[in-house]
């Protein structure tokens, strides 16, 4: 481990990645990124074969995803290969897998085996579904879990039928949740002395991350609709035409609401019985969105953003992803990691949104290529050259 990461928070974990696809990768890429050495497991393959996201390893969802890691070939189905990873297993901190819940016992590296072995083993399972009940065996991914979980129902315009987010929002959900349940059990374990099993799936998280939309069906049995860019609840909110581009608005509760009818010189609105509270704002919201898109086509959206942000309205213009990365607080806030890689040249990739007053995760080492690392990770548990040589003759590596 470099010197930059035995400075980071998590130097002292030491995890196996087993995970693949998105949500797994997306987990364990948080703990690498702070000073975790990753060891990623994957089966000995041609490093030209297509990844199972359908890039290639130089394609820009490998090289963002599996960043700060080492990679080791192991063949689980080799009972030589089992035994090798068993093997690790006594010097780790976390395993981690995100294979259909069947699939780690019939490979023999199921948590209740591997805790025999180390009884301090933070076990992480992230599936689409669960590890068991009805669905548990189905094939998980995040565009049927969308649907499944209802945030296709509440995504999109009125009256246009269901629509998918534009991110891979449940493999997101499901990494992050699976991270912070690793790190609720590391913390633990330093009471305890003991691991433990943490699951959770792209079904859970997805319908965790409803929040409000949920709150709304479980509290009050209101079924939410498509609101399309408008907010649910908060009236006025969407996007306007200015002058010379597309902006987005969001006025919550009647204070701000008041400070806007000002800030935009339509104080009379405020005794207007159409909008003078939200649930009049909401019976009458096609008609305000109307009166809005008149006004703010008179003048340049810059005019609008800085008049209402001067005011303490929250107004922004609606950006590509380009314009997003170029624009003059994310560069300020460096949410692009600046990469040398030796065969793409200068690229960036997605940077840590935390930081704190003496630690930033940066990239520290490229996506690996397959078996990179068979030599080093092998050599550390004792393995000789020879040893090494033997097991990639035998397709165990």
């Amino acid at each position: 481990m470099n010197n930059t990461a035995a400075a980071l928070p998590l130097s002292t974990i030491r995890v196996l990645d087993l995970t693949r696809v998105r949500a797994g990768p997306t987990a364990i890429r948080q703990l690498a990124d702070w000073g975790a050495d990753v060891i990623k497991i994957e089966e000995p393959v041609d490093p030209e074969t297509e990844t199972e996201m359908g890039g290639m390893r130089l394609g820009p969802d490998y090289q963002n995803l599996q960043r700060n890691k080492r990679s080791l070939t192991l063949n689980l189905k080799d009972p030589a290969g089992v035994e090798l990873f068993k093997r690790l297993v006594r010097d780790v901190d976390v395993v981690a897998e995100n294979y259909r819940p069947d699939v780690k016992d019939r490979l023999g590296i199921d948590y209740e085996t591997l805790r025999a072995i180390n009884p301090r083993l933070v076990y992480a399972s992230i599936s689409g579904f669960g590890q068991d009940g009805p669905y548990a065996r189905r094939p998980g991914y995040d565009q049927i879990v969308q649907g499944m979980g209802g945030l296709m129902s509440v995504t999109g315009e009125p009256g246009q039928g269901p629509m998918r987010a534009g991110i891979a929002i449940c493999d997101t959900a499901a990494g992050l949740y699976g991270a912070f349940g690793i790190m609720m059990a590391l913390y633990e374990r330093e009471r305890t002395g003991q691991g433990q099993w943490i699951q959770t799936s792209l079904l859970e998280s997805q319908m965790a991350i409803l929040d409000l939309q949920a709150a709304r069906w479980l509290v009050s049995k209101e079924v939410p609709g498509q609101a399309g860019n408008n907010h649910p609840t908060m009236i006025p909110t969407g996007l306007f035409n200015a002058q010379d581009g597309l902006m987005t608005l969001q006025v919550p509760g009647q204070v701000m609401w008041e400070r806007f009818c000002k800030a935009m010189g339509r104080e009379q609105w405020l005794e207007d019985p159409r909008f003078r509270m939200n649930r009049d704002r909401s019976r009458n919201r096609a008609e305000l969105n109307a009166l809005l898109g008149e006004i703010f086509a008179t003048q340049p959206r810059e005019h609008w953003i800085e008049s209402l942000n001067r005011a303490g309205i929250a107004c922004g213009a609606v950006n590509t992803i380009d314009q997003a990365f170029a624009d003059p607080q994310v560069q300020h806030l460096g949410v692009a990691l600046p990469v040398q890689h030796p065969q793409l040249g200068r690229i960036g990739l997605v940077g840590q949104p935390i930081r704190t007053d003496r630690h930033r995760a940066t990239v520290r080492s490229i996506a690996p290529m397959p078996g990179q690392h068979n030599e080093e990770v092998l050599g550390d548990i004792g393995l000789t050259s020879e040893e090494i040589q033997s097991l990639r003759n035998r397709d165990v590596i």
